[in-house]
């Protein structure tokens, strides 16, 4: 598997070294399990599985067979369809709890991300006059940021008084964690809620969720983490670490398909707790009773207890196709190959780097990151992300100067760096 391959010392930017790589890659087949996008009649350099990951070839067949037994049943899918749809979330549940290093009851597959990060924020940010600031990174994915500021206002605070974001040094790019510490401690007797992203979205940069889970308990505070770049990319374990909530997306490295259903965590320490103030809809209420359509909500003593409507069954057949996959592969051999694309990555664009005057400087930290690597061309902008695109690499650029990469181990090879690094060299 992936720890057979050839340690970064011996990484050299050729395309023997490359192909070297990729043939002593035990997860190189599964690239022939996605569909690759084409340019000029050969595949794509697809960097973008940190915005929205590739097709399953499997996916149409899964949702094909929801699409049949819709004709066929009608409205009795919910019950006859091959899968029935009335507890459809159910068969993603396990795999997605290996995923994030859960148990099947603290996980569940519902909505989409912001909306769960409100539904939760509902139960866990219970600000009091004393208690009631919330603490951030500085530059979290926008809709973080407008969720949050948007709890904090509708309990009447201002985001001036409640808001803690911190940010990087001057001239530095990464948050130091000692920072993230110290602004823990300054705060603790105000601090109710840390509220992160597991992987920064701009940087890269993944945050040590267990220290920062330690400190804010220790301060009082409840903590939640966003995984939209976490979830399907880093080996998790949130049971283990203790974290109080999170939720992410399913469409970027877990290739569930644009805008598919997201998933949520709630720990088990939690679930007892039926009096944990929440949003109710009738999916959160007890199977048994679900039905008989009582005015009393029940509520369940597992993370469904947070979801409100019935499954989208379409989307859960996608998520579905692709979980699979990653049930088949392990998330451990997955996060070994994944640390390796990355590194051969940062080798390729610095060696470039020298030969054009070190116009490139790689902002992802090396020893904190996953399946992403951020880069500054200085003096290029904008335009050399468009010239990249036109030659055939799918990237990802980023207000105001960055271009993300994100070589991802079940599609991604390393054949793909190295043609990245050459048209990259020809570019500059």
């Amino acid at each position: 598997m992936a720890e057979e391959l050839n340690p970064t010392n011996n990484f050299k930017n050729n395309l023997e070294c490359a192909e070297a790589l990729d043939a002593i890659d035990g997860l190189r087949t599964y690239r022939d399990k996605f569909f690759i996008p084409q340019h000029n009649g050969s595949d794509a350099v697809y960097f973008t599985g940190n915005s929205l990951g590739l097709q399953p070839k499997t996916t149409q067949h899964y949702i094909q067979q929801e699409l049949n037994d819709w004709a066929k049943f009608g409205v009795e899918g919910h019950f006859l369809a091959k899968n029935a749809w009335l507890p459809y979330h159910e068969f993603l549940t396990d795999k997605m709890a290996k995923i994030v290093g859960a148990f099947p009851k603290e996980t569940v597959m519902m909505n989409q991300l912001t909306v769960n990060l409100h539904l939760l924020m509902v139960s866990f940010y219970r600000p009091t006059k004393q208690r009631y600031k919330i603490l951030c990174e500085a530059k979290a994915f926008p809709s973080d940021q407008y969720a949050l500021q948007s709890q904090i206002k509708f309990h009447g605070f201002t985001i001036e008084e409640a808001l803690i974001e911190i940010s990087p040094r001057e001239n530095e790019y990464s948050i130091r964690h000692e920072d993230i510490y110290s602004a823990i401690e300054k705060n603790k007797d105000s601090l109710a809620l840390i509220m992160i992203g597991g992987v920064n979205y701009f940087t890269g940069q993944v945050f040590d969720m267990k220290k920062i889970t330690e400190a804010g308990h220790k301060a009082g505070a409840t903590v939640g983490f966003d995984l939209a770049h976490g979830a399907g990319n880093l080996e998790l374990h949130l049971h283990d670490w203790n974290v109080d909530f999170a939720a992410w997306c399913s469409y970027k490295y877990l290739n569930s398909g644009p805008g598919s259903v997201a998933g949520a965590f709630i720990h088990e320490k939690h679930l007892s707790n039926t009096d944990l103030p929440l949003f109710a809809g009738w999916w959160g209420h007890e199977k048994e009773s679900r039905f008989l359509m009582d005015k009393t909500f029940i509520p369940m003593k597992t993370a469904e207890r947070w979801q409100l409507s019935n499954a989208p069954v379409f989307s859960m057949a996608a998520c579905r196709a692709s979980l699979d996959i990653f049930d088949e592969v392990g998330m451990a051999d997955l996060n070994k190959k994944a640390k390796l694309l990355s590194a051969y990555l940062e080798f390729v664009v610095e060696e470039v780097s020298k030969q054009k005057n070190n116009c490139l400087q790689i902002i992802t930290p090396s020893e904190n990151r996953g399946c992403q690597i951020s880069i500054v061309a200085n003096g290029y902008g904008k335009n050399l992300y468009s010239k990249l695109i036109e030659h055939g690499v799918i990237a990802d650029w980023r207000e105001p100067n960055v271009i993300r990469c994100a070589p991802v181990p079940l599609y991604n090879s390393f054949k793909d760096i190295y043609r990245f690094g050459e048209i990259l060299n020809t570019l500059l």
